[in-house]
């Protein structure tokens, strides 16, 4: 009997077994169907190719203008979605999970169809066996959310496009948060005709407002049509050559014809199959219910990762799931304070985040907000790519990072230096002096900073110098805005 049994083969599951084998416990890992999960079999790698392939649409674009002669390519959607699974196919053979799992001892059984409890110590497979341990991790992951409305049948989740025969000549993406905004952005790239709809006042609604707005404006540049606040969808009907998307908007009753529907709009975990019930497991709209320490409500039993519903984030994941491995090995209870975690979306143009909004941070404490675009940056004019901005927010009072909002590109890759530098409690100041190489997008990270350096007052200016005003900042990267 293993020490530890984990419930799911994602990024958390894997995480979850290697970190409780090093720690010398013994320990299995179940998996319902092939290991990776969701972000690499059918999520985050396999949008990744669409984004990659809509970014190479756009730069041909620019052929002319670079001096390149050539024709627009067009796109090979088969073609695209089997390099898609040709990708998925690569990463697990690079990654090798379960040889890494098995050379690590830690037991596999893959493709084990449902796993239940039947008692607090006991899980039952699919095939009729029966197991069991002292402890466990549920690390089951999540699954997107379907409509309970009449034609909901007739809808598709991201999960479904990729067995599309073909491109969409029109689409309707329901739900507007990163996985909504990335599938309008890719296939208005593509050429579909793209609608996005949410029940929220503006798209991206947990993101901070400028984002929401600027990325709304580009989107409606790309030709995408953006609905908010949409009272609900009522139905889908099937026509005879397309579906009529029936929703409302305040009190009007509107239909929305196109070729393909797709719901983005949410992601509950993988609760209803285990019988938690069965082993003392609390749940609650849709997510075990966890501790800040991973217990759930039975304290032999942890969970991480998307089913918790805490931070539905890869990166997130693998690091709930060392914690709750060595909370589970050591025995231990102290709680895990998350870090801020930097996230965004693979859309045209990108955006990213980290930590606070302005309207959280201004409400929770005295702070100075600094806001570049990407306008005044010579890598963005070099690459004629000027759309977007850095926001950078810092407390007053400990010339602290409190959060960081970019909408430009590579923007996902320039969160992770104020990240870095939120996680080694920076002052603004020290983040002001780094000598960041040129001509990059990251230099917009310093562009900002020492914005807010010269607001804080901690950077000697004379007055005469300081009446002239922000245009006037001493900086090699700049545009001639007013």
């Amino acid at each position: 009997m293993p020490d530890i049994i984990v419930i799911g083969g994602g990024p958390a599951g894997v995480t979850a077994a290697l970190r409780a084998r090093e720690l010398g416990a013994s320990a299995m890992l179940i998996e319902r169907e092939r290991l990776g999960g969701t972000c690499t079999n059918d999520g985050c790698v396999p949008t990744r190719v669409l984004a990659k392939a809509a970014r190479l649409l756009r730069d041909a674009e620019q052929f002319d203008e670079y001096g390149l002669i050539g024709k627009q390519p067009t796109l090979d959607f088969p073609a695209l979605l089997s390099r898609t699974q040709h990708t998925v196919y690569t990463i697990h053979e690079k990654k090798q999970l379960i040889r890494h799992l098995e050379q690590s001892g830690v037991t596999v059984r893959a493709n084990a169809g449902e796993t239940r409890f039947v008692d607090p110590h006991t899980l039952a497979l699919a095939d009729g066996a029966r197991l069991q341990a002292d402890q466990f991790i549920i690390c089951a992951g999540g699954h997107a959310r379907r409509l309970n409305l009449p034609g909901a049948e007739h809808a598709l989740t991201h999960s479904d496009v990729w067995s599309l025969k073909s491109l969409p000549r029109s689409v309707a993406i329901v739900g507007a948060a990163a996985t909504g905004s990335q599938l309008a952005s890719v296939f208005a790239a593509f050429g579909s005709d793209a609608w996005l709809l949410e029940l929220a006042p503006r798209i991206l609604p947990t993101e901070d407002e400028d984002v929401s707005h600027v990325m709304r404006d580009a989107f409606a540049r790309r030709s995408i049509h953006v609905v908010t606040g949409i009272g609900g969808v009522e139905r889908i009907d099937r026509n005879e050559h397309d579906l009529t998307l029936n929703y409302r908007h305040g009190d009007e009753a509107r239909a929305l014809a196109v070729e393909a529907v797709v719901l983005a709009v949410g992601w509950p975990g993988n609760v209803e199959s285990l019988n938690l019930a069965a082993a003392g497991v609390e749940t609650e709209r849709g997510y075990i219910v966890v501790d800040d320490t991973l217990h759930t409500s039975a304290p032999h039993i942890f969970a991480a990762g998307d089913i918790t519903g805490r931070m539905m984030l890869v990166q997130s994941a693998s690091i709930d799931a060392r914690f709750a491995a060595e909370n589970a090995v050591l025995s231990g209870g102290q709680p895990y304070k998350r870090q801020s975690v930097p996230h965004g979306g693979f859309t045209d143009p990108e955006y990213a985040s980290v930590g606070l909004t302005e309207a959280q941070a201004r409400a929770q404490h005295d702070c100075v907000v600094a806001t570049v675009p990407f306008a005044d940056l010579d890598r963005a004019v070099i690459d004629d790519h000027t759309d977007g901005f850095c926001k950078l927010i810092v407390s007053k009072e400990t010339h602290r990072i409190l959060g960081a909002h970019v909408v430009g590109e590579q923007a996902v890759e320039i969160i992770q230096l104020i990240a870095a530098g939120m996680a080694a409690d920076l002052w603004v100041e020290q983040l002001a002096e780094l000598e960041l190489a040129y001509p990059t997008y990251t230099a917009i990270v310093g562009l900002a900073a020492r914005q807010l350096v010269r607001e804080l007052g901690v950077m000697p200016l004379a007055p005469q110098w300081r009446a002239l005003g922000r245009p006037h900042a001493a900086e090699w990267e700049r545009s001639d805005r007013n």
